[in-house]
């Protein structure tokens, strides 16, 4: 969401920071509270930080869960721009980097529109990861998860015990898998990834 003007013309009550629910990972994020402000609730980026505005008589328990519900808008807002498939590999690359130290080094990353039940498909003897273009504009934690899902099925082809502990690498795995319950819940889509689907999400 576009920073808001108003936020400008005085100083905020109260600033804080704190780490986003992604864990230490994910950028920061500052609460600014504003007497002005009465019921509206804004945010935005800056730098490698995320900027909620809330109004100052906001509780604890409010400000946590409009933070969460921000961060959920900003981050839908960003996925909507639909990676391209270079884009995909490269996101791929860094996630490998990040959480698997690099091991997981796919041949090819892109996304197919054949794929209506099912997240994602990984064929490890080719190197290859397929993500189902249902996963354009959701939040960007959700398109990691399911790539993370997928390159580690290059390193441990089943859903076993050491594929999950692997996969627990990924600090927004419980959330991301939430998200896609949600959405097969309310549409009925494909299933989340788990152990019914060998190698595939």
């Amino acid at each position: 969401m576009p920073a808001d003007p108003l936020h400008r013309a005085g100083k905020p009550q109260r600033s804080t920071t704190s780490q986003p629910p992604g864990g230490p990972g994910a950028s920061a994020i500052e609460v600014r509270r504003s007497a002005r402000r009465r019921r509206t609730v804004s945010a935005y980026r800056e730098g490698d930080r995320t900027v909620v505005l809330i109004p100052a008589r906001m509780s604890k328990a409010e400000e946590q869960r409009w933070v969460t519900v921000m961060l959920d808008k900003l981050a839908a807002q960003e996925s909507r721009r639909v990676l391209g498939d270079a884009e995909l590999a490269e996101r791929a690359e860094r996630l490998s980097a990040q959480y698997f130290d690099g091991r997981a080094r796919p041949a090819s990353v892109r996304w197919v529109t054949n794929q209506n039940t099912r997240w994602g498909s990984c064929t490890p003897a080719e190197g290859s990861i397929r993500l189902s273009h249902r996963l354009q504009g959701m939040p960007e934690y959700v398109i990691d998860y399911v790539l993370c899902h997928e390159l580690a099925h290059l390193l441990v082809p089943g859903h076993g015990p050491d594929f999950w502990r692997l996969l627990e690498a990924y600090p927004r795995t419980e959330r991301a898998r939430g998200y896609l319950e949600g959405v097969v819940a309310a549409a009925r889509l494909p299933h989340v990834p788990g152990a019914r689907d060998e190698g595939d999400a």
